[in-house]
């Protein structure tokens, strides 16, 4: 098992890489959202934008338990 400090050297890089690309996601969709604003449907009703924001808000969380990966597990898999 890592030292707290040796997980930040080995996975840091990655973790950055995977928020750098939702963040690329998410500008990508607030882009599309606009340039189509007059467009009949309303993806802002679309439940795997809400799924998305809830995750970054579990994620965020820094005094969470260690179970955040099957908390995520859970809050994409849950059939409501």
């Amino acid at each position: 098992m890592f030292k707290p400090q040796e997980v930040l050297d080995h996975y840091y890089l990655e973790a950055r890489c995977q928020l750098l690309e939702i963040a690329a996601t998410l500008d990508r969709y607030d882009r599309s959202h606009d340039d189509f604003a007059d467009d009949s449907t309303d993806a802002s009703t679309d439940d795997r934008l809400d799924l998305i924001y809830e995750s970054l808000a579990l994620l965020s969380d820094r005094g969470g338990s260690p179970d955040r990966s099957e908390r995520l597990l859970n809050l994409f898999s849950d059939p409501e």
